[in-house]
């Protein structure tokens, strides 16, 4: 979570497991009560849109808008991969286009291009789905500086030797998100909370059975049952 004020983003993480759901709201107020403030004193409600996991993506909309709702502001939607580009850039700042990929499970990621100008980003190819032994057709198309994001680490057999340099740790950090969220709303990027949505890229979200064993042969069928 991240509190962008006077210039200035300030960052708290939390390691939770799955009760984003329980601890969100208390990390919030916790924020906004160590800076002295209180919601209604925000411009803004920004949250990471996506693409990423779907009951993630829906949790951070949802509370994103109940917040906005509640303290009459606005919403800025900040892509993820947009945010995981950001993030990256600034740890290699000779990279002058950057190509992210996330795993989106069922041997799949989703991916993006950015190209960078003093820490600017532009958007050069937007969000899309690709199979996991795609990447690295897509990465020699491209021929990026930099390849970033956990893709570049789960489907490392897949990619082979990359002819870029590569962060498979990098991430789209609350405050990169902050920070795109500053720009798009002084450019007038904000909705009102009730047109703000998740970027999903997809809308499927599990393999049946079949596509399961023929990806996972030595997967247990008990475990491939709650896959449908």
């Amino acid at each position: 979570m991240a509190l962008a004020r006077d210039g200035l983003i300030s960052e708290r993480t939390e390691t939770v497991g799955q009760k984003h759901s329980e601890r969100l709201l208390p990390l919030v107020q916790q924020m906004l009560g160590d800076a002295g403030l209180i919601l209604s004193d925000c411009d803004a409600i920004a949250f990471g849109a996506g693409p990423g996991a779907f009951t993630g993506l829906r949790i951070a909309c949802g509370v994103a808008q109940g917040l906005a709702f509640g303290a009459g502001r606005p919403v800025v939607a900040v892509g993820n991969l947009e945010a995981l580009a950001l993030a990256a850039s600034r740890a290699a700042p000779v990279a002058r286009t950057v190509l992210v990929a996330i795993d989106a499970r069922m041997q799949e990621a989703y991916w993006a291009l950015y190209s960078v100008d003093r820490s600017e980003l532009a958007e050069v190819t937007a969000p899309a789905l690709a199979a996991a032994d795609a990447l690295a057709e897509i990465c020699r198309d491209h021929a990026p500086d930099l390849a970033a994001g956990n893709a570049f680490r789960t489907f490392q057999q897949a990619i082979g030797t990359l002819a870029c340099a590569t962060a498979p740790e990098a991430s789209a950090s609350a405050s990169s998100i902050a920070a795109l969220a500053l720009r798009k709303l002084a450019q007038g990027g904000a909705v009102a909370a009730e047109l703000a949505a998740p970027i999903y890229v997809r809308d499927r979200v599990a393999l049946t059975i079949d596509e399961r064993r023929s990806l996972f042969p030595g997967e247990k069928a008990g475990r491939a049952k709650g896959a449908r």
